[in-house]
């Protein structure tokens, strides 16, 4: 073991105390379901702790959404590079509090790994940053900015604005957004793709009013049938497939794939229920759109009458790959609806807001760093994955810092479940990548002395 490895391996339990003070907050960043003050407290968690960690002039930053950033910097050695270190501290909500098998907001550790809401998106990913500079301590051969985002689960882009703002702030050669994670324990990986996102909200109307089924169904038309046969055109009839006119719905993905076992797994797929779309599990989830229906307003079982619907809605989501225009898509998507309404039904269409997709060089100096340090501490070649999820603030990014290589890693993986009730972090990914991150800042430094 080098020394560099021992002397992380040493600070695994401190990133174990972190982990526990941190996930004891409950800093989710909605005033509907949270107080304010939890996501005030969690900010200066980490205000505090990387001050601690050598950090200079570590302060909260109030963005355009309310959110707070913690930002912090340390000015790079002569004629060394700088290096943006990304994570966020606000985390989703518990969901079904039913469904924890041990409370959402204490750290427990079971079967080797370490629940709890937040152990692995993303303060699982702060601890990775801790732990990794205070490996290094004094001997820090790169600069550092850092920021911590307060408002990523909630979407309302605080962060992505503050950033056009203050452009300055965040100028970096290489930024490391560290907000996913391995294709699997063991297996260092970058994530190289992001899909887009499009949301809209489909609402049929067919009657002035509800009418009685008995008297009035069969001619009077079902405004909530007519939705349900809309929904189901977006797919194809016999493998699920994502099908929507104008769109390419074909891709293919070159990188790491996925096992389907593992897939079903991960994902809690019930057995007997077969896997939707066709081509490889990679090509579904990273190289081709996805439409999910989020909810649906109708009338609920319980309460309901002998009554023809009038009128329903749905909320439609549309995940696009790269290389596919998400606003594009999304009329598209509203066209689609639109067209697949049955006999007349009057169909209106909401537009949300959408989500680019984001595709990151990997052919630069900080890449071949990332390499070295993953194929040194793993003992294979980096892998490259995909990501079905949205990070907004990447596109920002690209497009305020041109130059600059934007590497996408972290400590989740499959089996951290993360956003679900359990979420878990095996604590064996912080202490590795904890030491690929260190050894990315060393070698990222020396790439730019030959």
């Amino acid at each position: 073991m080098s020394e560099l490895a021992e002397t992380i391996a040493g600070l695994m339990e401190r990133a174990r105390t972190d982990l526990a003070e941190l996930v004891a907050i409950p800093s989710v960043a909605d005033p509907r379901q949270y107080p304010p003050e939890e996501c005030h407290r969690a900010a200066q968690w980490v205000a505090d702790a990387f001050i601690g960690a050598g950090l200079h002039d570590v302060h909260l930053a109030e963005t355009p959404d309310g959110s707070h950033a913690v930002i912090g910097h340390r000015p790079p050695p002569p004629g060394a590079p700088t290096v943006l270190l990304y994570c966020h501290y606000d985390v989703q909500p518990p969901l079904d509090d039913d469904a924890w098998t041990t409370p959402p907001f204490t750290l427990t550790e079971r079967d080797g790994r370490w629940y709890g809401r937040g152990t692995a998106d993303c303060k699982g990913n702060i601890v990775m940053h801790l732990t990794a500079l205070r490996a290094l301590g004094d001997d820090l051969p790169v600069g550092v900015k850092f920021v911590a985002e307060g408002s990523e689960e909630q979407g309302t882009g605080g962060l992505e604005q503050y950033v056009v703002q203050h452009p300055e702030q965040f100028l970096a050669d290489a930024l490391l957004v560290c907000d996913t994670g391995n294709a699997e324990v063991g297996t260092g990986t970058a994530t190289t793709t992001l899909r887009g996102l499009a949301d809209v909200v489909v609402t049929v109307d067919t009657l002035a009013g509800e009418v009685h089924s008995g008297m009035f169904g069969g001619p009077a038309p079902d405004a909530l049938a007519a939705l349900i046969q809309m929904l189901a055109s977006l797919r194809d009839p016999q493998t699920g497939a994502t099908r929507i006119d104008g769109i390419d719905c074909e891709g293919s993905w070159p990188g790491v794939g996925y096992d389907e076992e593992q897939f079903r797994t991960d994902a809690g797929v019930l057995d007997g229920v077969r896997l939707t779309g066709t081509g490889t599990v990679a090509d579904r989830l990273w190289a081709r759109p996805a439409v999910t229906v989020l909810g649906i307003d109708c009338p609920p079982v319980v309460g309901s009458t002998a009554a023809v619907p009038p009128t329903a809605r749905a909320r439609v989501s549309l995940r696009v790959p790269p290389g596919t225009d998400a606003a594009a898509a999304r009329e598209a998507l509203t066209r689609h609806l639109a067209g697949a309404a049955p006999w007349g039904a009057r169909v209106t269409v909401e537009t949300g807001g959408t989500g680019s997709p984001f595709r990151a060089a990997t052919d630069g100096p900080a890449y071949a760093a990332l390499g070295r340090a993953m194929n040194e501490v793993y003992g294979k070649p980096m892998a490259f994955l995909g990501q079905g999820g949205s990070i907004p603030l990447c596109n920002v990014l690209a497009g305020t810092y041109p130059r600059a290589e934007i590497v996408l890693m972290g400590v989740e993986e499959p089996r951290c479940l993360i956003h679900a009730p359990n979420e878990s972090v095996d604590p064996t990914e912080i202490e590795h990548m904890a030491h690929v991150e260190a050894l990315f800042l060393r070698e990222y430094a020396a790439s730019h002395r030959r």
